[in-house]
């Protein structure tokens, strides 16, 4: 028989020259690391406690269990150091068995601080110090199953399944310490195998077998395997088939399964990384009260506990390494390590679908071989380790989509943020209908798209980079309609469920916080982008009225805008029948105002007389609500003179193309770029060296791009179009 024995308790944790008295899990970053500036403690912190040698039987081995430790962790038992362990996000165990003594000191230093070799060191959120998962003791027989290789389970089941026969082959492997007799069960059928070398092998045929098929219906089945000595274990697992295709998408079980859904970081206002297991569960049914069927989780290996969740619910996930942003000469093996426990620990889970190579390396890498090969070797270990799921990666939007990095997974996915950090919104649909035309037998995904929304702001008239809740909303109705019009998207993920910690941001009305979230940092506030993804996505009946915090209104006729999964919504203002409305999703009143109104929106509930509705107040005011404005540091407006703007010669509102084609406006803009690029160096240098950053670039018009710079004022923008509108444009030019 094992025993687990937790260890979360009485840790003293020095932090300098401080100390205190902690509980597991825990962070030192759960403040520092979310309230901006970019600051944040990262260094070398210990934690320490004592504990008495376990109660065992002669021959007995204890080993000790971190779940996670952020980022590296050096273990010393009664002084002597034992064992280092590289990678902030997989659990590691430790045979403890020959250290021990009647009373032991544990002391664990745990290492976030900057370095070449350990991921991730260069991204777009915060990265956590601390013991921030359990701590266990496990005690085994002499005879057990191993724990020693990368903190898996010592068990691993691969169902096979045949769609046609409606059955599935089940192999359950099995690792040991000992040459005793091993007993494997499987949904009531049992066998006993002789290990050869550690390792046994048994195999099983369900007929008729119960699928894992999805949010519908996510059976799980039971492998147990048993020791002589008592030692059991035993894993849950799915049956269940994946099949990603060019043409048709994913595929579960043989049948479209459209990917569409969010993904998720795993912290939480105010607790930082340090979870328990409350805040995964309170999680889940945030997913699951949104409809998602898919999760990607970034961008690293998440809490098991997660995993069970979505085996449990029916999630398909995206699993990935914190391989990200940057490519480190010294970070190979780092990367390979971090592949092969996450892996080892998490290949029995029939939610998984995809292995993630790396995201948006190439953001501040060039691709040169070394990158390329560390590529082809995470590649290789995941197909050696499992021959049962394809690979993936998620690219950063300014990769050429002739990359030699493409050719490496399975299957791609990109992440985009036209609409929000460059461009317009037609731009995403684009790029993948550019994509799939040329590339018609490669699977392409949306890894990443979303907007920053602070609840706080609100517009009547929203715009890219206004921070309004209104704003996103608009992106996202945008983003779903193209994505529900190209089912050949594999996989489309909302970046992000949450709000999360990034303390170097200090941006749209927040310190230390990326804003796309559907949902606030504390989980306490759902945007209304949240409620349009939920029409689309659940089947039960539903209704939402959008801007709810938008109360005071200066318009004398306003847009009440409604989200609902039914064919039909009707208004009331004030209790009294205001419209009906048909619509597809979202539903728009125009609604005058005269001073404050209880507006309700009511939808029938299939042919039924219930009815589902919300309700939202609204009052007129003379001046807009200055708090509902994000104030920027410096302002642009959308504006040029229109009362003498003459439609035949260039002005800012043409192309970045369509200018540099003609000589003398190609001029200007050329020395307007130029002396953008001197205060920008680095962005210079990588619109310059890709053509397909520069093509993106091109479609967008030029008050966009300075608007989107945000470092000129009204006046030069007045001055630069009053020069274009002396150039005048040829007769085809004008024609078009």
């Amino acid at each position: 028989m094992r025993t687990i024995l937790s260890l979360n308790q009485n840790w003293t944790f020095y932090q300098k020259e401080q100390s205190s008295r902690v509980t597991l899990p825990h962070t030192w970053n759960a403040i520092d690391g979310q309230d901006g500036g970019n600051d944040y403690f990262r260094g070398t912190c210990r934690y320490v406690r004592t504990f008495p040698k376990p109660s065992m039987k002669e021959g007995s081995c204890v080993f000790l269990e971190v779940k996670g430790a952020a980022m590296s962790a050096e273990v010393s038992l009664n002084g002597e150091k034992i064992a280092f362990h590289q990678g902030g996000y997989s659990a590691f165990r430790v045979d403890l068995t020959n250290y021990l003594k009647e009373q032991n000191e544990l002391s664990i230093s745990v290492d976030n601080g900057d370095n070449d070799v350990v991921y991730p060191q260069k991204a777009d959120f915060t990265f956590y110090g601390g013991l921030y998962r359990d701590v266990n003791l496990i005690v085994v027989p002499k005879e057990h199953f191993d724990l020693s290789y990368c903190g898996s389970a010592g068990i691993k089941v691969t169902p096979i399944v045949d769609l046609e026969k409606k059955s599935a082959r089940v192999v359950v492997e099995t690792w040991q310490v000992g040459e005793g007799a091993v007993t494997v069960t499987v949904d009531g059928q049992s066998c006993t195998v002789m290990p050869e070398h550690g390792h046994a092998a048994a195999e099983f045929e369900l007929a008729e077998v119960h699928l894992w098929d999805g949010i519908e219906d996510p059976y799980l089945y039971t492998a147990t395997a048993l020791l002589e000595s008592g030692d059991e274990v035993s894993a849950k697992f799915g049956c269940r088939s994946f099949e990603i295709s060019a043409e048709k998408g994913f595929l579960l079980n043989g049948r479209c399964y459209p990917l569409r859904g969010v993904s998720r970081h795993q912290d939480v206002k105010g607790l930082g990384n340090a979870l328990a297991m409350e805040q995964h569960k309170k999680d889940m049914e945030i997913v699951k009260e949104l409809g998602a069927n898919t999760l990607r989780l970034a961008h690293y290996q998440h809490a098991d506990e997660f995993y069970d969740l979505c085996d449990e619910n029916g999630i398909v996930v995206w699993a990935e390494i914190p391989y990200i942003t940057m490519h480190m000469k010294n970070g190979r093996e780092n990367t390979l390590h971090q592949m092969e426990e996450l892996i080892a620990q998490c290949y029995n889970h029939p939610s998984i679908a995809v292995w993630g190579l790396s995201n948006e390396i190439t953001a501040a890498s060039a691709v040169n071989e070394d990158l390329l090969e560390n590529h082809r070797l995470l590649n290789e270990l995941c197909h050696h380790m499992d021959a049962t799921r394809p690979t993936t990666m998620a690219n950063v939007f300014m990769l050429e989509t002739d990359s030699q990095m493409l050719d490496i997974p399975d299957v791609n996915s990109y992440n985009l943020y036209f609409g929000w950090y460059l461009g317009e919104l037609g731009q995403n649909e684009e790029f993948f209908d550019e994509y799939h035309k040329k590339y018609p037998h490669r699977p392409i995904g949306f890894s990443e798209y979303g907007a920053d929304a602070n609840p706080q702001f609100q517009s009547s008239k929203p715009e890219k980079g206004d921070y309004t809740e209104s704003y996103q909303a608009i992106y996202h109705e945008h983003m779903l309609e193209m994505i529900e019009n190209r089912p050949w998207l594999w996989a489309t993920h909302v970046w992000n469920l949450f709000d999360f910690a990034a303390d170097g941001r200090d941006e749209g009305g927040k310190h230390g916080e990326n804003q796309k979230g559907l949902v606030t940092f504390d989980r306490q506030t759902k945007k209304d982008a949240f409620y349009l993804y939920k029409a689309a996505w659940r089947k039960e009946p539903m209704v939402h009225l959008c801007g709810s915090r938008y109360v005071d209104r200066a318009e004398d006729i306003t847009e009440i805008k409604v989200y609902s999964n039914a064919d039909e919504v009707t208004l009331y203002v004030d209790g009294k029948l205001f419209e009906t409305k048909q619509a597809h999703r979202v539903f728009c009143f125009q609604v005058p105002l005269s001073g404050e109104h209880i507006i309700e929106a009511r939808a029938q509930v299939s042919a039924g007389k219930d009815v589902v509705s919300d309700t939202i107040t609204v009052r007129k005011v003379a001046e807009p609500n200055t708090e509902y404005i994000f104030v920027k540091k410096e302002t642009v407006v959308n504006w040029f003179d229109a009362d003498s703007f003459d439609p035949d010669c260039f002005s800012v509102s043409d192309t970045l193309a369509d200018l540099r084609a003609n000589k003398e406006a190609g001029a200007i803009v050329e020395q307007m770029m130029a002396k953008g690029a001197a205060s920008r160096g680095d962005v210079a240098d990588a619109v310059k060296d890709n053509p397909n950053l520069q093509r993106m670039m091109g479609r967008m018009t030029l008050i966009s791009l300075l608007k989107q710079a945000g470092n000129i004022d009204e006046e030069s923008i007045k001055q630069l179009n009053r020069v274009l509108q002396g150039i005048k444009k040829a007769e085809e030019e004008v024609w078009q």
